[in-house]
């Protein structure tokens, strides 16, 4: 004979499953944070050179929830290089991550949109090139208020 849970328990059990599924969660989030790790893991451990990424954001957010990003990258013209890649990270963001953009041959390495910030921060774009050569900038931008968590 097979027990028939009635709705209370079922919704015990799932609620116990739930907060069990938390307590494993902040070991992943907290590393979901590490921006130098992100960052670490998109250019295999080299070091990206400061220049040739133009990083656009207001210096003043007064929502954190819609921000507007613009990054173009001043690619080597003629050297046969082109940009593959764009990585976005904010590291006071849940999760540091915030966009990753990637590009054929052909295309124009340059993108827009609009991200999220929990707080105030600097923002980091890294570019990878098909030679094997990162470029970064940073911006700082002031979030005061909203944002995601505060």
């Amino acid at each position: 004979m097979v027990r028939r849970l009635n709705r209370r328990e079922a919704l015990a059990a799932g609620a116990g499953a739930f907060a069990a599924g938390l307590g494993s969660a902040t070991g992943p989030a907290r590393a979901l944070n590490d921006y130098a790790e992100q960052i670490a893991k998109f250019t295999g451990g080299r070091t990206p050179v400061e220049g040739r990424v133009k990083l656009e954001l207001p210096e003043l957010a007064e929502n954190g929830n819609t921000v507007p990003l613009s990054v173009a990258v001043d690619a080597p013209s003629g050297e046969g290089a082109h940009v593959q890649e764009i990585l976005v990270v904010a590291p006071a963001n849940p999760n540091a991550r915030v966009i990753r953009f990637r590009f054929s041959p052909l295309s124009v390495p340059e993108a827009s949109t609009r991200i999220r910030l929990a707080a105030t921060q600097d923002v980091i774009a890294v570019a990878k090139l098909s030679d094997g050569t990162f470029f970064s900038a940073s911006r700082q931008i002031k979030v005061t208020i909203g944002g995601c968590g505060g």
